[in-house]
Parts: structure tokens; C-alpha cells; sequence
């Protein structure tokens, strides 16, 4: 769907499904240099399903329009001017690398209308190289490609996707040059920028569930099982076999993982 978010035409899937503000929402948050289509897996699985979904493409990625947010507590504010817009009083919030950042801050600064947060492939902290931020500021097909090189595990890497006749690697690289140009640039930077991880975790009071990958190299697993440690109510999943993508590399153990936290919120 398109909605206007701040006077801005922003795009907004919502799995195939006309959204149901009578649902329980589910709010599905991309990572960097990527759109909705890193929830194409689970936006359909869940509005299948009786769950209303909005899996948004950020300011200037995707079909959105306007500029790239550069810190994570602006893209937290937008969420949340897009929760309102699109009518819902609570939702749960599922947040993939830096969209799980901006979920976490989300929760933090508006816990009134979360119900419960899941974080996929996340920690408190998400560094990220200097030479990767300037390679994505003056060479970006080569920052893709660093990108998803290192972004996915072993099978990822020998094309084996669960949809048929799809690439992990060209589609990652696909995603990342379909954003205007600098977007990569500008989210690795908020990433690097973030420094209230450890407090938003410590924040956190709803059921939440973290959801890593034992192969991630971008976030390693006991970071990983570190913000698992720091939120009161959480539950922690692990995916063998699996890289940093995980909902595209294994959608389906993503989504049994998710089912478990919906059923604790009553999602």
C-alpha cells in the first residue's frame, strides 16, 4: 500500500493482503541498504494467516521517497509516525540487523504501542568496518558485493534458496543497487553511530524473541546471545546452518521461531 508518512509518499507491503487495522499488526523492519523484499518470506506467510502486516520500505530505499534517515532514533520516530498513520494501537515488531536497532529504539522511546519484539541476526552494538563505509560511499556495487558475501552462510553462498530459480546473492546485490545511491553509505554510518543498544535492552519489558544464526559473520553469535541476556523476557532461537540473512536464508525456521513470540503476545 502507499501512505503518507511526514508529507512523504512511502511504500508499505503488506504481503499480498489488504491491510486489517481489526488485526493483530505485525511491524517488519528492514536492515541496511535493503527494502520490504527482505520480508517477502514472512509478509505473505503471516497475512495468510490472520495477522495484519506492514513491512515498510524506509525513506529513500525501495519505493519510498524522500532522504535516507542517518541515525537510528530518526527511523525509530518514523516507525512510529507510521504506526500511527496506519491506525494500529500496539504491534509486535520484528527488526533484521539494523532495522532490529531501530526496533529496540523503538520500543524505548514508544513502549506504549509495542506489544512484543522480535530481533533477527541482532546484537546491542552493530560495528561496522570503516573501509566497508567508505567503500560504500565511493564504490558501491563492490560494497554489495562485500555485503553479501559476508552476509550469508554456506548454503546461502551455493544458491541454494527456498524460493525456486531465486539467487541469494544476486538478489541481495539486486536489492542494494535498486535504493538511490549513498543509502547504504548513510545506514552503515547510523549503525556505527548507535550507542544506546546496551539501554533499549535494558529497557525492554515486553516478550521478546531474538533469533540468530550460528554461521553469522557480521553478528556473531555470543554478541548475539548477549542481548538475549540483557532483555527480562526473552526467548532465544538458533539456526544452524545459516548466515547473517536469515529471513531469506531460512524463512521457514524464522517463522516458527516468530510463531512462538506471537503466541506469548497474543498476536
Amino acid at each position: 500500500m502507499q501512505i503518507k508518512i511526514n508529507n512523504v509518499d512511502t511504500f508499505v507491503s503488506t504481503g499480498g493482503r489488504e491491510a486489517d487495522k481489526d488485526a493483530p499488526c505485525l511491524l517488519f523492519i528492514h536492515g541496511s541498504g535493503q527494502t520490504h523484499l527482505t520480508w517477502l518470506l514472512q509478509a505473505r506467510f503471516f497475512a495468510n494467516r490472520g495477522w495484519s502486516v506492514m513491512a515498510p520500505d524506509l525513506p529513500g530505499h525501495g519505493l519510498s521517497g524522500g532522504d535516507a534517515l542517518s541515525s537510528i532514533e530518526d527511523m525509530a520516530d518514523w516507525c512510529h509516525d507510521l504506526i500511527i498513520a496506519a491506525g494500529h494501537d500496539k504491534v509486535t515488531v520484528i527488526g533484521h540487523s539494523q532495522g532490529g536497532l531501530v526496533a529496540l529504539e523503538l520500543a524505548r522511546r514508544h513502549p506504549d504501542v509495542i506489544a512484543g519484539i522480535g530481533l533477527i541476526a541482532l546484537a546491542t552494538a552493530i560495528p561496522v568496518n570503516p573501509q566497508l563505509i567508505t567503500m560504500a560511499e565511493d564504490n558501491e556495487p563492490a560494497a554489495f558485493d562485500a555485503m553479501v558475501t559476508w552476509g550469508h552462510g554456506r548454503d546461502g553462498a551455493l544458491h541454494d534458496h527456498p524460493m525456486p530459480g531465486n539467487s541469494h546473492m544476486h538478489m541481495g546485490k539486486r536489492i542494494m543497487a535498486s535504493n538511490p545511491t549513498g543509502a547504504l553509505a548513510t545506514d552503515l554510518k547510523a549503525c556505527a553511530a548507535y550507542t544506546e543498544g546496551e539501554v533499549a535492552a535494558a529497557s525492554i519489558t515486553q516478550p521478546a524473541m531474538i533469533i540468530l544464526a550460528r554461521d553469522d559473520r557480521m553478528t556473531p553469535w555470543k554478541q548475539g546471545q548477549g542481548l538475549a541476556n540483557a532483555i527480562a523476557h526473552s526467548n532465544l532461537a538458533t539456526i544452524e546452518n545459516a548466515g547473517h540473512m536469515l529471513p531469506v536464508e531460512r524463512g521457514d525456521d524464522v517463522n516458527k521461531a516468530l510463531r512462538r513470540l506471537f503466541e506469548q503476545t497474543g498476536a
